[in-house]
Order: structure tokens, then C-alpha cells, then sequence
């Protein structure tokens, strides 16, 4: 036994059909799609998911999954958090040790926030107002 010699075994395949190879062939003239209508007409093709006109599948389902890629800052009030005020340096070390962050962006928002822009070292901190 070798690749060459393998077959299907019998009676496991079809012949295919050809169509639109004359009258004689039993797929003559329409060619297996009917009389008329749409379907029966060249470059015909159903919308992916069409349904008849029934609402489909996808757009009776509520929209899930998805999650923003842009990622937006932690909001910290400067006015409850006087510690950050005192600070030589704002960098997310130092704010880490007076607030629990878990972002990777900080806002400073707050009354004494537009004083302490010169003090940020941190590219990723910013702070309200101009």
C-alpha cells in the first residue's frame, strides 16, 4: 500500500454537479435555481447573517465586551489629602505612600491643585485648571 494507490471507499463520494452544461445533462437551462427571482439571477448573494427579515441574531443581542483602551486618570482631591500640598516633589512614589493608587494616571483636582504644578515630576500626573 502506498499514497498513490488509496481510493475512497466505495460508494463514500458523489460526482459533482455540473451545471449549465445543456439540456441533455439533467441541469440544463436554469441550471438548478428555479424560474425566477432574486436567487435565480446572476451576482446574487445574501446579506451575511439575513434572516428573511426577521431582526437577526447579532442585532437582537445586547452589545457586550467592550473595554475603552484609553486610559483615564484617578481623580485626587488635593483639599482632603493636605500631605500632598507639603510634598518638595509630586511623583507617583510619593503620592503611592499618602494615597492607595491603583491608576496609571493621576489628576489633581481641588482648590490648591493649580499651585502645585510646578512641583510635579511626573509625567503621568496632572492637575485641573490652567
Amino acid at each position: 500500500m502506498a499514497l498513490n494507490n488509496l481510493k475512497p471507499a466505495c460508494g463514500s463520494t458523489h460526482k459533482t454537479k455540473r451545471v449549465g452544461r445543456g439540456a441533455g445533462s439533467g441541469y440544463g437551462k436554469t441550471s438548478t435555481r428555479g424560474q425566477k427571482g432574486q436567487k435565480s439571477r446572476t451576482g446574487y448573494s445574501k446579506k451575511r447573517g439575513f434572516e428573511g427579515g426577521q431582526q437577526p441574531l447579532q442585532r437582537r443581542l445586547p452589545k457586550v465586551g467592550f473595554k475603552s483602551r484609553v486610559v483615564k486618570p484617578q481623580a485626587i482631591n488635593v483639599d482632603k489629602f493636605p500631605a500632598i500640598v507639603e510634598l518638595s516633589e509630586i511623583t507617583m512614589e510619593a503620592l503611592a505612600n499618602i494615597v492607595k493608587i491603583k491608576a496609571k494616571k493621576v489628576k489633581l483636582i481641588g482648590t490648591k491643585a493649580k499651585e502645585l504644578k510646578d512641583k510635579i515630576k511626573d509625567a503621568n500626573i496632572t492637575t485641573s485648571g490652567k
